[in-house]
């Protein structure tokens, strides 16, 4: 239940407070999207996983960027069912963190 309540308000936060104003090259943005995405793939529970939209980049007061995932269920009980996770990255670490986040968008 708490691993719910956090990605609804993480999404929420997110979409408040995302920037992307960042002073890089669009070849520098291009290869950390790249790691991201290789990361949070990485760490899905899910089949297939692939982005949906892109990635929600935070200042470096919160230095995370969020990435909603979409796949499908591997487990035999969740018989394939189309599922998302909210990826959350953690820049500083190097590491990616998901959660179900189904509750996000309609499948």
């Amino acid at each position: 239940m708490s691993k719910l309540m956090f990605a609804k308000g993480f999404a929420i936060v997110a979409m408040g407070f995302a920037t992307t104003a960042w002073a890089s090259t669009p070849g520098a943005w291009k290869d950390y999207d790249q790691r991201l995405t290789k990361a949070c793939v990485a760490a899905s529970g899910l089949r297939d996983a692939k982005p949906v939209g892109g990635p929600i980049h935070y200042d470096d007061r919160v230095p995370v960027t969020a990435l909603v995932l979409a796949g499908r269920y591997p487990q035999k009980h969740m018989k394939n069912r189309p599922g998302r996770e909210l990826c959350v990255w953690d820049r500083k670490a190097g590491k990616a963190y998901v959660s179900e986040a189904d509750q996000l968008l309609p499948l």
